[in-house]
């Protein structure tokens, strides 16, 4: 009789084990579900003045070191930038662009050991046969396609979309399919851009709220708010160098917020 009892508290203890960790799981399996992504605001910064903004040279995949003035103000805007806390760092693969995102790492005093991660999706526009050249050249060659003078041309104002294209088609005629890489089209950079952001706000959400310097290009960040508000109206003069852009991902949707802001560096300067 004492054994038949004992094994049935020995049955009843194992169901009562069975059963908590069946609670446990499920909890843990409850909690997953019912936690929210966080709210990602990104802080796009465009690179520092290089040798080639300087020379007024076309400069779009091709690239160019920063010049003394350049990193003058990247440092200042990092300066301004120094208490905001980066979960993560981000620019396109261009040398100017990390190194405008390392000088301003440098100057954190919370995110200093951050690492910064390239992506080719965030570059600027590639114009092909003209990279490098004079944009004069470049403009001139657009005006002449659209039966203007380069004055006429400038005076009617440029969009991102109609800049873009026009290079696009111009360059298919100078070069030979094969010999560089082609000039991009509008529809092509935004399609990188909007995929290259879309999965970075997805995998830093998963970490909760958060702030992500990303670091890109003056055409390249004015054709990403164009994504999220078509039609987007940029600055008369673009974007500038070092100027902080805020962008937040909050339940799967983009919002801009400061677009052009020299603030930091202002602050920073000081």
């Amino acid at each position: 009789m004492k054994k038949n009892i004992l094994k049935l508290m020995m049955v009843f203890c194992a169901l009562l084990l069975i059963a908590g960790c069946g609670n446990n799981s499920n909890a843990d399996k409850a909690s997953k579900e019912t936690k929210k992504d966080g709210t990602v605001t990104f802080y796009v910064v465009r690179h520092g003045k290089t040798m080639l903004n300087t020379t007024d040279r076309v400069q779009g995949w091709s690239d160019a070191v920063l010049t003394p003035a350049g990193e003058d103000v990247v440092k200042s805007a990092g300066k301004g930038l120094k208490d905001v806390d980066f979960s993560a760092a981000y620019s396109s693969d261009s040398g100017r662009a990390i190194q405008t995102a390392n000088l301003i790492l440098k100057e954190s005093a919370k995110s200093g050991d951050k690492k910064v991660e390239t992506d080719e999706r965030f570059r600027e526009f590639n114009f092909g046969s003209y990279e490098g050249d004079l944009n004069e050249n470049m403009w001139t060659d657009i005006a002449k396609s659209q039966g203007k003078t380069l004055e006429e041309w400038q005076k009617a104002g440029i969009s991102p979309k109609g800049f873009a294209d026009s290079v696009a088609a111009l360059d298919k005629t100078r070069v030979k399919e094969g010999e560089n890489w082609p000039a991009e089209d509008y529809a092509t950079i935004q399609a990188r851009l909007k995929d290259g952001l879309t999965e970075v706000a997805k995998k830093e959400s998963k970490n909760g709220d958060s702030n992500v310097l990303l670091v890109s290009h003056g055409l390249s960040i004015g054709a990403l708010l164009d994504t999220i508000e078509p039609g987007y109206k940029l600055p008369p003069a673009g974007i500038k160098n070092a100027s902080v852009t805020k962008i937040t991902y909050k339940d799967g949707k983009f919002t801009i917020g400061d677009v052009n802001d020299l603030s930091y560096v202002e602050k920073g300067s000081k």
